[in-house]
């Protein structure tokens, strides 16, 4: 998994945007492509580990995005290039199935043959992949690749799926379906949703159980603050067993209480499920996942009411129950989170999946520089590798660039 994504890593010389994407497509494959597509990765706000139990999650597109350059062929093959991979994949798309053909290529072949299954058969294509999203730092760079190309198939096949909302629902499970699946990853649907759905300026409240999305104003320049991103670099993978066992608790905690997700478990009727269970590990995963919905219905208040304070409050409760009670962080993620907190962030947590990745830090403007060198300065203390810091702001869906 490592391999695969090393195989999507930062374009080697400059910022990726349609113009450079376009051109490396015609290095590496020959000839124009049709067209440029590109779809950002995400970080999430707060809402973790709560998309596959029906729960709510705001996340926000990062601006750092995934460049996909396409061309359609008609023998039935992808032929699929990308800046960091020494040499290009080229597949039957007949071939395509669960593992094949595998890295980083099966998210690229998982999209295409789930547009098949659904009942539009892609003829072939050919690809080169540009991206800045920083990637294994839990910032969905897996999502991002997936949406610029399904983004890509939708117009390329004549689908208008881009069009609105609707339409962009579907593409976003399509994607998920192709990660499931051909991926072999169990993740949720949340990456995708929001790198196909985001707003500008707007985080987006991401409803699991309807599939329903909300856009909350989240402009915090205009309140002097920023949003730091930590990306810790320690090793984030998801599809080592952890994440699967974390699902698979969730599933038998939701079946021992009766409910179909733990989506249905209000957090004033906590204390009575965790009773039912008798079971430490099992309670401990549904205290997280029933209060970590609370906290996002909490944030969305607190955003709209522009209590960044309070906003702060809930990103510190919010790790520390991932980091307790669901038990996915780790030492870099903590010491990103403390160092945050002790150089005046109104709040800090761990973002994406766990075991590894990345932090956020609300800041003040003005911080957002000496924040990011403490970081460093800690990790560098403890001879760690040195972390990526940098602010965000919320940006725009997968579409067309050229």
């Amino acid at each position: 998994m490592a391999t695969t994504r090393r195989c999507i890593a930062r374009y080697r010389g400059a910022v990726p945007d349609a113009v450079t994407t376009a051109a490396r497509f015609r290095e590496t494959v020959g000839g124009d492509p049709t067209g440029v597509w590109s779809a950002p990765g995400r970080v999430n706000l707060i809402g973790e580990h709560t998309d596959y139990n029906g729960g709510l999650a705001l996340p926000i597109a990062l601006p750092q995005r995934t460049y996909a350059a396409v061309r359609p062929r008609v023998d039935g093959r992808l032929r699929l290039h990308s800046d960091a991979a020494r040499d290009p994949v080229d597949v039957a798309l007949a071939d395509v199935k669960p593992g094949t053909p595998g890295g980083w290529a099966s998210y690229v072949a998982g999209v295409a043959w789930a547009v098949g299954e659904a009942g539009h058969p892609v003829g072939g294509l050919d690809v080169h992949v540009s991206s800045d999203v920083p990637v294994g730092a839990g910032l969905s760079s897996s999502a991002a690749l997936e949406c610029s190309v399904a983004a890509a198939l939708s117009d390329l096949l004549g689908l208008g799926l881009l069009a609105d909302d609707d339409g962009r629902a579907t593409l976003a499970g399509w994607c998920q379906q192709a990660e499931n699946v051909i991926a072999e990853a169990p993740t949720g649907g949340m990456d995708q949703a929001i790198s196909m759905r985001a707003e500008p300026a707007h985080a987006t409240l991401l409803d699991c159980r309807s599939g329903a999305v909300e856009q909350v104003p989240f402009d915090l320049a205009a309140s002097g603050l920023a949003l730091l991103v930590v990306d810790t670099r320690a090793e984030h993978a998801l599809v080592d067993g952890q994440y699967a066992a974390r699902r698979r608790s969730c599933e038998r905690a939701a079946q021992i209480l009766g409910v179909a997700t733990l989506r249905e478990i209000p957090v004033a009727d906590l204390d009575d499920a965790l009773r039912r269970l008798r079971d430490g590990e099992l309670e401990a995963r549904v205290r997280h996942v029933v209060t970590e919905i609370d906290r996002v219905e909490q944030c969305v208040a607190a955003l709209r009411d522009g209590d960044f304070d309070a906003v702060g409050r809930l990103f510190v409760a919010s790790h520390a129950s991932l980091r307790d009670d669901y038990e996915v962080s780790c030492d870099e993620l903590d010491v990103s989170v403390d160092t945050a907190m002790a150089h005046g962030a109104l709040g800090a947590r761990m973002t994406g999946g766990g075991f590894g990745g990345s932090a956020i830090a609300l800041v003040r403007a003005e911080s957002v520089a000496p924040t990011g060198a403490a970081v460093t300065d800690a990790f560098v203390r403890r001879r760690w590798t040195e972390p990526g810091c940098f602010a965000v702001t919320a940006s725009a869906a997968a579409g067309r660039d050229s």
